[in-house]
């Protein structure tokens, strides 16, 4: 069984596209970040965290954690909630480079294994006319730093530098191949003699 510990619809809609058979639960876990802690390091402690909140309850089962903050200039982005923080948001994005850090960590009957993908994403010049007309169209008031890269998020963005497409939208697909693989996820293409 393939679970993923998250209630994200971007997320599930990205496992979605493996075409494996999977489910998602809530991890229920607190996600304040620690004193002095880096944005790179929450996100993986968070990914883990999540993993193994799951997987405590369902311990045969193959379990997905994943966690995603932007960071610009040293300072965490957060979701901004409202078009008002979104607007000062990209207002002082334009122009800017933000890195996302996207955590991941699968478990699988007491092992875990995990990883990590920052994608290096440079804003356009964005001016407010293209600001306001980007939030009223997209709304995108609950991703970090109000960015929607899958969406009209291409108008704000001049180019990303990432080893997955994916992962800029919170679920790095090609790493979460490889972490299956190391804990021996049978794939469905897979023979694995008689039992399967």
């Amino acid at each position: 069984m393939l679970i993923l510990a998250s209630t994200s619809p971007w997320r599930r809609m990205l496992l979605e596209r493996l075409q494996l058979p999977f489910e998602t639960a809530s991890p229920e876990v607190d996600e304040t970040p620690l004193p002095e802690e880096t944005v790179a390091e929450m996100v993986r402690r968070l990914s883990r965290a999540k993993a193994e909140a799951v997987a405590r309850q369902h311990p045969e089962a193959f379990v997905i954690g994943s966690d995603q903050s932007a960071e610009a200039d040293g300072m965490i982005l957060h979701k901004p909630g409202s078009y008002a923080r979104a607007f000062e948001q990209l207002r002082h994005l334009s122009g800017r480079t933000v890195t996302f850090h996207t955590g991941l960590c699968v478990c699988h009957a007491g092992l875990c294994v995990e990883t990590m993908d920052r994608s290096v994403t440079h804003f356009r010049p964005l001016d407010d006319t293209l600001i306001d007309w980007y939030l009223k169209k997209e709304r995108p008031y609950n991703c970090a730093g109000a960015i929607k890269s899958e969406g009209l998020g291409a108008l704000l963005i001049e180019r990303i530098e990432n080893d997955d497409p994916a992962a800029l939208i919170g679920l790095p697909l090609l790493k979460l191949v490889d972490l299956l693989n190391e804990l021996n996820y049978p794939f469905p293409w897979q023979t694995r003699g008689s039992s399967h």
